[in-house]
Protein backbone atom coordinates (compact mmCIF):
# COMPACT_ATOMS: atom_id res chain seq x y z
CA UNK A 1 0.00 0.00 0.00
CA UNK A 2 1.37 3.35 -0.58
CA UNK A 3 1.53 5.91 2.00
CA UNK A 4 -0.34 9.53 2.04
CA UNK A 5 3.09 11.14 1.15
CA UNK A 6 3.21 8.79 -1.87
CA UNK A 7 -0.32 9.24 -3.18
CA UNK A 8 0.34 12.99 -2.17
CA UNK A 9 3.11 12.52 -4.94
CA UNK A 10 1.66 10.41 -7.51
CA UNK A 11 -1.40 13.23 -7.74
CA UNK A 12 1.65 15.86 -7.52
CA UNK A 13 3.24 14.15 -10.79
CA UNK A 14 -0.34 13.38 -12.93
CA UNK A 15 -0.02 9.51 -12.05
CA UNK A 16 -2.94 9.40 -10.31
CA UNK A 17 -6.11 11.84 -10.96
CA UNK A 18 -9.51 9.54 -9.98
CA UNK A 19 -11.51 9.11 -7.36
CA UNK A 20 -9.78 8.75 -3.81
CA UNK A 21 -11.76 6.84 -1.81
CA UNK A 22 -10.19 3.23 -0.97
CA UNK A 23 -6.51 4.69 -0.87
CA UNK A 24 -4.91 4.72 1.79
CA UNK A 25 -7.72 3.17 4.14
CA UNK A 26 -6.40 3.60 7.48
CA UNK A 27 -5.90 7.60 6.82
CA UNK A 28 -8.09 10.05 6.88
CA UNK A 29 -9.15 12.05 3.69
CA UNK A 30 -10.70 15.93 3.50
CA UNK A 31 -12.90 17.70 1.76
CA UNK A 32 -11.27 21.01 0.45
CA UNK A 33 -12.99 24.85 0.78
CA UNK A 34 -10.89 27.66 -0.47
CA UNK A 35 -12.27 31.09 -0.30
CA UNK A 36 -11.27 34.80 -0.05
CA UNK A 37 -10.67 36.01 3.24
CA UNK A 38 -13.87 38.43 3.20
CA UNK A 39 -16.24 35.16 3.30
CA UNK A 40 -13.65 33.08 5.90
CA UNK A 41 -15.35 34.51 8.85
CA UNK A 42 -18.99 33.32 8.13
CA UNK A 43 -17.70 30.24 6.57
CA UNK A 44 -15.99 29.19 9.50
CA UNK A 45 -19.44 29.78 11.26
CA UNK A 46 -21.18 27.59 9.05
CA UNK A 47 -19.00 24.60 9.65
CA UNK A 48 -19.15 25.15 13.50
CA UNK A 49 -23.01 25.67 13.50
CA UNK A 50 -23.40 22.15 10.85
CA UNK A 51 -20.36 19.75 13.00
CA UNK A 52 -22.12 16.81 11.16
CA UNK A 53 -20.64 17.71 7.37
CA UNK A 54 -18.78 20.39 8.08
CA UNK A 55 -16.13 18.73 10.58
CA UNK A 56 -13.46 21.15 10.70
CA UNK A 57 -9.86 19.22 10.25
CA UNK A 58 -7.32 22.25 9.71
CA UNK A 59 -7.93 26.20 8.83
CA UNK A 60 -5.24 27.64 7.20
CA UNK A 61 -3.93 31.20 7.68
CA UNK A 62 -4.61 33.60 3.85
CA UNK A 63 -2.31 32.99 1.38
CA UNK A 64 -0.94 29.78 2.97
CA UNK A 65 -0.78 26.39 1.25
CA UNK A 66 0.99 24.30 3.25
CA UNK A 67 -1.03 22.67 6.04
CA UNK A 68 0.67 22.32 9.25
CA UNK A 69 -1.56 19.64 11.35
CA UNK A 70 -2.79 17.19 9.00
CA UNK A 71 0.28 16.30 6.48
CA UNK A 72 4.18 17.11 6.28
CA UNK A 73 5.04 18.74 3.32
CA UNK A 74 2.02 18.47 1.39
CA UNK A 75 0.65 21.30 -1.15
CA UNK A 76 -2.92 21.83 -1.19
CA UNK A 77 -2.74 23.57 -4.97
CA UNK A 78 -1.56 20.65 -6.38
CA UNK A 79 -2.55 17.05 -4.16
CA UNK A 80 -5.96 16.89 -4.43
CA UNK A 81 -6.52 14.87 -7.91
CA UNK A 82 -9.39 17.19 -9.07
CA UNK A 83 -10.34 20.73 -8.43
CA UNK A 84 -13.65 23.04 -9.49
CA UNK A 85 -12.93 26.67 -9.85
CA UNK A 86 -16.02 28.74 -9.11
CA UNK A 87 -16.76 31.94 -10.51
CA UNK A 88 -19.79 33.40 -8.85
CA UNK A 89 -21.20 29.98 -7.24
CA UNK A 90 -22.54 28.69 -10.78
CA UNK A 91 -19.94 27.59 -13.14
CA UNK A 92 -17.23 25.88 -12.97
CA UNK A 93 -13.92 24.61 -14.67
CA UNK A 94 -11.99 21.73 -13.38
CA UNK A 95 -8.22 21.68 -13.32
CA UNK A 96 -5.73 19.33 -11.42
CA UNK A 97 -3.41 21.92 -10.34
CA UNK A 98 -4.71 25.11 -9.13
CA UNK A 99 -1.28 27.19 -8.68
CA UNK A 100 -2.23 29.98 -11.49
CA UNK A 101 -5.55 30.69 -9.41
CA UNK A 102 -4.42 30.54 -5.40
CA UNK A 103 -3.33 34.02 -4.16
CA UNK A 104 -2.19 35.69 -0.85
CA UNK A 105 -5.74 36.37 -0.06
CA UNK A 106 -7.22 32.73 -0.28
CA UNK A 107 -7.92 30.73 2.81
CA UNK A 108 -7.91 27.36 2.59
CA UNK A 109 -10.11 24.62 4.88
CA UNK A 110 -9.92 21.30 4.83
CA UNK A 111 -12.84 19.21 6.22
CA UNK A 112 -13.62 15.35 7.36
CA UNK A 113 -14.47 13.00 4.96
CA UNK A 114 -16.87 10.02 5.67
CA UNK A 115 -14.41 8.00 3.72
CA UNK A 116 -12.23 7.82 6.58
CA UNK A 117 -14.30 5.27 8.36
CA UNK A 118 -14.78 3.14 5.10
CA UNK A 119 -11.24 1.31 6.34
CA UNK A 120 -12.93 0.49 9.59
CA UNK A 121 -16.45 -0.66 8.26
CA UNK A 122 -14.29 -2.99 5.79
CA UNK A 123 -11.79 -4.17 9.20
CA UNK A 124 -14.67 -5.37 10.72
CA UNK A 125 -16.50 -7.19 7.82
CA UNK A 126 -18.87 -4.70 6.98
CA UNK A 127 -18.89 -4.11 3.12
CA UNK A 128 -18.61 -0.88 1.23
CA UNK A 129 -19.99 -1.19 -1.94
CA UNK A 130 -18.36 1.69 -3.62
CA UNK A 131 -14.94 0.73 -2.86
CA UNK A 132 -16.10 -3.54 -3.99
CA UNK A 133 -17.40 -2.10 -7.50
CA UNK A 134 -14.54 0.25 -7.95
CA UNK A 135 -17.05 3.38 -8.22
CA UNK A 136 -17.39 6.96 -5.98
CA UNK A 137 -19.43 6.93 -3.25
CA UNK A 138 -23.32 7.74 -4.21
CA UNK A 139 -23.90 11.33 -2.90
CA UNK A 140 -27.17 12.82 -2.45
CA UNK A 141 -28.76 16.00 -1.61
CA UNK A 142 -31.71 16.24 0.96
CA UNK A 143 -34.79 17.81 1.71
CA UNK A 144 -33.20 18.78 5.17
CA UNK A 145 -31.41 22.42 5.44
CA UNK A 146 -28.31 23.12 7.67
CA UNK A 147 -28.37 26.47 9.71
CA UNK A 148 -27.35 29.29 7.87
CA UNK A 149 -24.57 31.53 8.86
CA UNK A 150 -24.20 35.07 6.99
CA UNK A 151 -24.56 34.01 3.20
CA UNK A 152 -24.19 31.00 3.91
CA UNK A 153 -26.91 27.98 3.81
CA UNK A 154 -27.38 25.08 1.89
CA UNK A 155 -29.32 21.62 1.94
CA UNK A 156 -27.64 18.66 3.81
CA UNK A 157 -26.03 16.36 1.43
CA UNK A 158 -25.32 12.56 2.30
CA UNK A 159 -23.24 9.80 1.22
CA UNK A 160 -24.86 6.33 0.72
CA UNK A 161 -23.49 2.78 1.79
CA UNK A 162 -25.74 -0.29 1.80
CA UNK A 163 -25.12 -2.95 4.41
CA UNK A 164 -26.60 -5.91 4.66
CA UNK A 165 -29.53 -6.08 7.37
CA UNK A 166 -27.90 -7.86 10.32
CA UNK A 167 -24.82 -5.27 10.00
CA UNK A 168 -26.24 -2.05 10.37
CA UNK A 169 -26.49 -1.88 14.13
CA UNK A 170 -22.20 -2.46 14.15
CA UNK A 171 -21.85 -0.38 10.78
CA UNK A 172 -23.52 2.88 13.12
CA UNK A 173 -21.00 2.09 16.31
CA UNK A 174 -18.26 2.08 14.27
CA UNK A 175 -19.01 5.16 12.84
CA UNK A 176 -19.79 6.30 15.99
CA UNK A 177 -16.13 6.44 16.50
CA UNK A 178 -15.75 9.02 14.19
CA UNK A 179 -17.01 12.20 14.97
CA UNK A 180 -14.68 14.26 13.39
CA UNK A 181 -15.38 12.41 10.02
CA UNK A 182 -19.14 12.65 9.96
CA UNK A 183 -20.09 10.23 12.40
CA UNK A 184 -22.67 7.82 12.88
CA UNK A 185 -25.21 7.55 10.41
CA UNK A 186 -28.25 10.58 9.79
CA UNK A 187 -30.95 8.10 8.32
CA UNK A 188 -31.41 4.80 7.93
CA UNK A 189 -33.67 2.99 5.82
CA UNK A 190 -36.66 4.91 3.66
CA UNK A 191 -34.52 7.29 1.60
CA UNK A 192 -37.79 9.40 0.52
CA UNK A 193 -37.92 10.69 4.28
CA UNK A 194 -34.77 12.12 3.10
CA UNK A 195 -36.68 13.84 0.13
CA UNK A 196 -34.40 11.53 -2.15
CA UNK A 197 -36.47 10.55 -5.12
CA UNK A 198 -33.77 7.46 -6.29
CA UNK A 199 -31.37 6.17 -5.12
CA UNK A 200 -30.11 4.86 -8.70
CA UNK A 201 -29.55 8.69 -9.31
CA UNK A 202 -27.05 9.92 -7.00
CA UNK A 203 -26.82 13.71 -7.45
CA UNK A 204 -22.90 13.14 -7.04
CA UNK A 205 -20.89 10.42 -7.66
CA UNK A 206 -21.99 6.71 -8.66
CA UNK A 207 -25.05 4.96 -8.37
CA UNK A 208 -24.10 1.40 -6.70
CA UNK A 209 -25.77 -1.83 -6.20
CA UNK A 210 -28.16 -2.45 -3.45
CA UNK A 211 -28.64 -6.16 -3.04
CA UNK A 212 -31.09 -8.41 -1.13
CA UNK A 213 -30.99 -8.30 2.45
CA UNK A 214 -29.14 -4.79 2.52
CA UNK A 215 -30.66 -1.39 3.97
CA UNK A 216 -29.40 1.76 2.70
CA UNK A 217 -27.76 3.80 5.52
CA UNK A 218 -26.88 7.43 5.02
CA UNK A 219 -23.96 9.18 6.28
CA UNK A 220 -23.64 13.21 6.57
CA UNK A 221 -21.08 14.43 3.11
CA UNK A 222 -18.71 17.72 2.98
CA UNK A 223 -20.05 18.26 -0.77
CA UNK A 224 -22.82 20.31 2.11
CA UNK A 225 -19.84 22.44 2.39
CA UNK A 226 -19.72 23.38 -1.88
CA UNK A 227 -23.41 24.35 -2.14
CA UNK A 228 -22.87 26.29 1.04
CA UNK A 229 -20.28 27.85 -0.75
CA UNK A 230 -21.80 28.22 -4.34
CA UNK A 231 -25.05 30.17 -2.51
CA UNK A 232 -23.01 32.91 -1.13
CA UNK A 233 -21.66 33.49 -4.79
CA UNK A 234 -18.80 34.36 -4.19
CA UNK A 235 -16.22 35.94 -6.98
CA UNK A 236 -13.67 33.38 -7.07
CA UNK A 237 -13.75 29.91 -4.53
CA UNK A 238 -12.11 26.67 -5.01
CA UNK A 239 -13.17 23.25 -4.00
CA UNK A 240 -12.30 19.13 -4.23
CA UNK A 241 -14.55 17.71 -7.76
CA UNK A 242 -16.76 15.77 -5.46
CA UNK A 243 -15.18 12.15 -4.49
CA UNK A 244 -11.00 13.63 -5.09
CA UNK A 245 -10.39 14.13 -1.40
CA UNK A 246 -7.19 15.25 0.18
CA UNK A 247 -5.32 12.26 1.56
CA UNK A 248 -4.01 13.40 4.84
CA UNK A 249 -1.42 11.96 7.23
CA UNK A 250 -3.13 11.63 9.64
CA UNK A 251 -3.89 7.83 11.38
CA UNK A 252 -7.79 7.38 11.76
CA UNK A 253 -7.73 5.97 14.95
CA UNK A 254 -6.88 9.34 16.02
CA UNK A 255 -9.29 10.70 14.74
CA UNK A 256 -11.64 7.81 16.84
CA UNK A 257 -13.21 8.35 20.37
CA UNK A 258 -12.09 5.35 22.06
Amino acid sequence: MNSPAEIRQNIRNGIWSGPTTGLAQAYAQANLVILDRRYAFDFLLFCVRNPKPCPILEVLEPGVFVPDRVADQADIRTDIPLYRIWENGSSFVEQTDISAVFNTDMVSFLLGCSFSFEGALIGAGIPVRNIEEGKNVSMYITSRSCEPAGPFSAPLVVTMRPIPHELVSRAVQITSRYASVHGAPIHIGDEKILGIPDLSAPDFGDPVTIKDGETPVFWACGVTSTLAVLSAKPPLCITHSPGHMFVSDILNEQLAVI
